[in-house]
């Protein structure tokens, strides 16, 4: 099993746990003060973003179900 799981959330957000690190496009650290365990946004609502608020109640309809993604393109 891998160090970090993810988890999509059915009408939420993705649950982040486990052994990671979350950096904003220029590299920049997000200091996490210690969490194992992170809620990251999917439905754009949160005032706290990249973190989930829980803003989404009741605003955010996706019913989390995995699937196979389609085979990788080779150039």
């Amino acid at each position: 099993m891998a160090n970090t799981k993810i988890t999509v959330n059915t009408n939420g957000s993705l649950k982040i746990e486990g052994d990671f690190e979350i950096v904003d496009r220029n590299g920049g650290v997000y200091n996490l003060q210690g969490r194992e365990v992170v809620g990251i946004c999917r439905c754009g609502l949160s005032k706290n973003k990249p973190f989930c608020d829980g803003a989404h109640k009741d605003n955010f309809l996706h019913e989390a179900s995995a699937f196979d993604l389609p085979p990788k393109k080779v150039n």
